[in-house]
């Protein structure tokens, strides 16, 4: 098959960019969506060009470092998954393929479609850990954790951070990705010390990295290739609204 391949191209953050057309040919079906961009890069070398910047690692919807908005939505048109498990059989021969980088003010271009994410990780570090004393590992069983909850705190643990529910929203926000980072650990008893003051300094550096708030659009739920839901973020809005109350002093 062939397509038309339209991409961003930007030198850094603060260069001006464009989109750039192409076409690419002898694709199979069967290959992925960064195999095509394996393919077309190659095309453009033996031509003498600049290849096409474009993060990528696992190529196994694990790392999420395979962001890019693929004809506006985030990761492509397939739910559920991230763009190194899209395939090229969810498009058609003569299609045109847009593609660009994330677009947000925390996310800013490093490269064509490569973008620093960093801001995810000092949210991170600005509690998205448990404090334990050094020693002797503990049974796996002496804690035991109820299987409503622990499903809860699997079902948080899965987010990737790919920042897909930052692209999708309208309003630039993360609170998707900081609800699951304070969920997963919210849920587990070996969170609970920390629960309020970890929400209240993970919240507030995600508002100093420059991200929006959340408005209900649910756009970041829908582009999610972990399939995360919505109500995480009320779980973590209500722990911010305990810990500026009830637990002001922690």
């Amino acid at each position: 098959m062939k397509i038309t391949l339209h991409a961003w191209r930007q030198k850094d953050a603060n260069s001006p960019g464009g989109m750039q057309t192409r076409e690419v040919d002898g694709i199979s079906k069967d290959m992925s969506f960064l195999e095509m961009l394996d393919k077309g890069n190659e095309d453009i070398i033996n031509e003498g060009g600049e290849p096409i910047a474009f993060d990528h690692d696992c190529r196994e919807g694990i790392c999420g470092t395979c962001s890019m908005m693929i004809n506006g939505q985030a990761h492509g048109p397939d739910g559920g998954t991230t763009t190194c498990q899209l395939h090229m059989r969810s498009f058609q021969d003569g299609d045109a393929i847009h593609i660009e980088p994330w677009r947000s003010r925390a996310f800013p271009v490093v490269r064509d479609l490569v973008v620093d994410r960093s801001s995810f990780d000092r949210i991170v570090q600005a509690g998205g850990f448990v404090s334990a004393n050094t020693g002797g590992g503990q049974d796996a069983n002496s804690q035991l954790v109820p299987k409503v909850s622990s499903d809860l705190a699997m079902d948080a643990a899965a987010c990737i951070g790919c920042g897909a529910c930052v692209a999708s929203c309208p309003n630039g926000s993360a609170m998707l990705f900081v609800a699951a980072k304070i969920g997963h650990l919210a849920n587990l008893p070996q969170g609970q010390p920390e629960r309020y003051s970890r929400a209240r300094s993970m919240v507030k550096q995600m508002d100093a990295e420059g991200f929006g708030a959340c408005s209900n659009h649910y756009e970041c739920e829908a582009s999610c290739p972990k399939d995360i839901p919505v109500p995480f973020i009320t779980d973590m809005t209500r722990d911010v609204l305990k810990a500026n109350t009830c637990h002001s002093d922690k």
